[in-house]
C-alpha cells in the first residue's frame, strides 16, 4: 500500500439546532472578542442571529463582519482582516457558504500569524499560527468546513488558493436546521458540487489518493445520490436535509485529501469570467469531462455508479456502467431543474477559446486528472457543453 497523509478538521458536531448552542460548543475556544464572517443574505433573513445571541449572552463580545460577496475578493478579505484586527479579535466564527468560510479561514490565519498573504498563496506556504476558527456551514456542498483550502478573487477574474493544513477549522458544526430554508436552485446546485468532489475525488490521480478518501467519497455519493431529489423538492424535509450536509462534509474530507481534478479547473473560467455559481458552472462541464476521461477511469467510475445510482445494473460490464453513471449524472441535472448548457448561462461562443487558455493556468487541479488534458482538449469539451 502506498503511503498518504491524512488531515482534517479536529471535532465535528452534527446535530439539528447546534448553531444556537455555538457558545457551549465553542465559547471557550474563541475568547472574550470573537469576529463573526457571513453574508448580508443570511444576515438579512436572520439565520445567525441564534448563534450570535448565544455568543453574546456568554459574554463573547462579537465582532460582525457580514460583507463576503460571492467569490470573494481580496479586498473583502482584507476587510474583515480589518475589523479583526481593530476589535481585537481571539477567535474567528465562519457562518454561511463556502465563500463566508473561505474568509473566515484565512482572516483567522492573517490575524494570529500577520503573515503577508501573498506569501500565503499556493500549497504549503501558509505558516501560522492562525486563531481559534469555527465554521458553521449552511449549504450541503462545498465541504469548506474540513478542507485546507481558501480560494480568493484577485483582480477582476483571477482565482488563487491557500491550501495548507494550518487553515483547517478547530470545529464544525453541522447544523440541517441551517439548511431547510435554501432555495431549491441552491440546494441543486451545491448538492452536484459535492457530488464532483466525491467523484473527481474518487478518481484522482494525486499520488496522495488513498483508502480512507476513496471509502469517504463512496459514502458521501449513497448520502447525496439517495437524498438530493427529496432536498430539491421538499427543502423542509430535516432528514434529506441532514444526510445532504453531512454527505458534502465526506465528499470535503475526501477531496482535501485526494485532491479534485479538470471538472473544477475547467469550471473556474465560467465562475470566474461569467459569475456563474460555483456548483453551477461544475455541474455544466460534469458530464462532458467524465466522457473525455472514460478512456483511462472507466472501471473507477464504474466502481462507484451504483453508490451514487443503486438502480444501475452492475452486470453491463465497465465501459456500459460508466456510460450509464455519466447519463444518470447529466439526466439528474435536468430532473432538478439546472441549466445544462453554456449558452443557457449567457456565455457567448466566441469566448471558449479564452476560456479554454485559462482553464490551463489551474495545472494544480488538471495533474489529478485521470486523462491528460491539453488545452485543445478543453476547448473540444467546452463545445460540447456549449
Amino acid at each position: 500500500m502506498e503511503p498518504f497523509i491524512f488531515n482534517t478538521t479536529k471535532s465535528l458536531v452534527f446535530r439539528p439546532g447546534a448553531a444556537a448552542e455555538l457558545a457551549q460548543i465553542a465559547g471557550s475556544l474563541v475568547g472574550g472578542t470573537c469576529l463573526f464572517v457571513t453574508d448580508p443574505g443570511l444576515r438579512g433573513l436572520g439565520l445567525c442571529d441564534p448563534a450570535i445571541a448565544s455568543l453574546e449572552k456568554a459574554g463573547i463580545a462579537v465582532t460582525i463582519f457580514d460583507r463576503v460577496e460571492a467569490d470573494p475578493s481580496l479586498s473583502t478579505l482584507m476587510d474583515a482582516v480589518e475589523a479583526g484586527r481593530e476589535n481585537g479579535a481571539t477567535g474567528v466564527v465562519g457562518f454561511g457558504g463556502g465563500s463566508s468560510l473561505d474568509i473566515a479561514k484565512l482572516s483567522a490565519l492573517l490575524l494570529g500569524s500577520g503573515e503577508d498573504i501573498d506569501g500565503a498563496w499556493g500549497v504549503g506556504n501558509a505558516k501560522g499560527p492562525r486563531l481559534p476558527l469555527v465554521l458553521v456551514p449552511t449549504t450541503a456542498g462545498t465541504g469548506s468546513e474540513v478542507t485546507p483550502v481558501s480560494i480568493i478573487t484577485v483582480g477582476a477574474e483571477e482565482k488563487r488558493g491557500v491550501s495548507s493544513p494550518v487553515i483547517l477549522p478547530d470545529i464544525a458544526v453541522l447544523d440541517a436546521d441551517l439548511t431547510l430554508g435554501l432555495p431549491p436552485a441552491i440546494t441543486a446546485a451545491t448538492g452536484v458540487d459535492a457530488m464532483v468532489h466525491a467523484i473527481e475525488a474518487y478518481a484522482s490521480k494525486s499520488a496522495n489518493n488513498n483508502p480512507l478518501s476513496k471509502l469517504l467519497a463512496r459514502e458521501a455519493l449513497r448520502l447525496l445520490g439517495a437524498n438530493i431529489e427529496t432536498a430539491v423538492a421538499n427543502g423542509g424535509n430535516v432528514e434529506a436535509r441532514g444526510a445532504m450536509l453531512l454527505g458534502a462534509m465526506l465528499a470535503g474530507q475526501a477531496f482535501a485529501n485526494s485532491p479534485v481534478a479538470a471538472v473544477h479547473a475547467l469550471a473556474y473560467p465560467i465562475g470566474g469570467t461569467f459569475h456563474v455559481p460555483h456548483g453551477l458552472s461544475n455541474a455544466l462541464v460534469l458530464p462532458h469531462v467524465l466522457r473525455f476521461n472514460g478512456p483511462a477511469a472507466a472501471s473507477l467510475y464504474a466502481e462507484i455508479a451504483h453508490d451514487a445510482f443503486p438502480h444501475l445494473d452492475r452486470e453491463t460490464g465497465d465501459q456500459a456502467l460508466c456510460a450509464d453513471f455519466i447519463e444518470e449524472l447529466a439526466g439528474l441535472s435536468k430532473r432538478l431543474g439546472m441549466q445544462t448548457r453554456l449558452r443557457e448561462v449567457s456565455i457567448p461562443e466566441d469566448a471558449l477559446p479564452r476560456m479554454a487558455a485559462d482553464a490551463m493556468l489551474q495545472q494544480r487541479l488538471l495533474v489529478n486528472n485521470p486523462r491528460e488534458l491539453s488545452e485543445a482538449d478543453a476547448l473540444t469539451i467546452y463545445k460540447a457543453a456549449w
